[in-house]
């Protein structure tokens, strides 16, 4: 049976259908997904009797897999694969995010695969930041393309501290066990399609040259492009289903609204490159070494 791609929306995303993930997949099969993510940012599959270890193996396809992430704990025998578990604090993810930005080569792809899915709610919301750039106004894009931010893992959270009770205090302890600090260009371009997009999102914290305020004002402006709901996938979950999406060129969020139902995900991402702005100039690290996490793709 041949692939079939059905766009699910304008900007980003779209349904796979006619081919199985679970069995390694053929050169020809490999690389129309390949060039299909690179068009649709965002993919949705059947995963049907797909497990840990098919998750792993299938994303391979797309490039080097990267250990489950920085600081943060494994599923247990599988030290690639991170839980995204209401019960463990997957909520934490409801905000708007690109994945581990604060390191500096941050993952090219992001898998998500469903094991329990609430019977409402929970979905999972992800945006083109390519579609976001092209919106804006010229002079505002032309500020955009000057722009750098330096992205971390430790922010303040603006939660007062009374609502911040002991089980979520040690999340954020385990958070910043190892504390990151990069400089990444506002405006990415993807090494692959040559597309601009919006790299920013909750881990941006500072624009280069500016304070806090001023900041938070500019990012936040920017941040407004990225979320229009016309260059928003809101993806619905189903049992047994594997959505990849570029992490170059999207940012996502996980939507609390399924009244701490029992919701987990599994999460396999791709070693990435390092980020180059329009110049052609790469990002840096100022803090933290991100080796054990993630090689550096090519």
């Amino acid at each position: 049976m041949a692939i079939e791609i059905h766009k699910v929306t304008a900007h980003i995303g779209a349904r796979v259908e006619g081919v199985d993930i679970t069995p390694p997949l053929d050169q020809e099969t490999s690389t129309a997904l390949r060039e299909a993510l690179n068009a649709h940012k965002a993919l949705v599959f059947d995963a049907r009797g797909l497990d840990d270890a098919g998750q792993q193996a299938f994303v391979r396809h797309f490039g080097d897999i990267t250990t489950a992430h920085p600081t943060v704990s494994a599923v247990d025998g599988a030290p690639n694969v991170l839980p995204v578990d209401s019960e463990g604090g997957g909520r934490a993810a409801n905000h708007w995010h690109t994945d581990v930005t604060f390191v500096l080569n941050p993952p090219q792809a992001t898998s998500l695969r469903s094991i329990t899915v609430p019977p409402y709610g929970g979905e999972t919301l992800i945006a083109s930041s390519a579609a976001a750039y092209r919106n804006l106004p010229e002079s505002l894009r032309s500020l955009a393309d000057s722009l750098w931010a330096e992205h971390t893992n430790d922010y303040d959270y603006a939660v007062p501290e009374e609502e911040v009770d002991e089980e979520q205090s040690a999340r954020r302890a385990q958070f910043t066990s190892i504390k990151y600090r990069t400089v990444h260009p506002v405006v990415r371009v993807h090494p692959l399609t040559g597309e601009r997009g919006l790299f920013i999102g909750g881990f941006a914290q500072r624009i280069v040259g500016l304070s806090p305020g001023e900041s938070r004002k500019i990012l936040d402006l920017l941040q407004a492009y990225v979320t229009r709901p016309e260059n928003v996938l809101r993806h619905r979950w189903s049992p047994d289903q594997l959505v990849l999406f570029d992490n170059r060129i999207t940012q996502h969020y996980a939507v609390d609204n399924y009244d701490g139902r029992p919701r987990r995900l599994h999460r396999v991402t791709v070693a990435g490159d390092v980020p180059v702005g329009i110049e052609g100039k790469e990002s840096y690290s100022i803090e933290g070494d991100a080796s054990h996490y993630t090689p550096v793709a090519a």
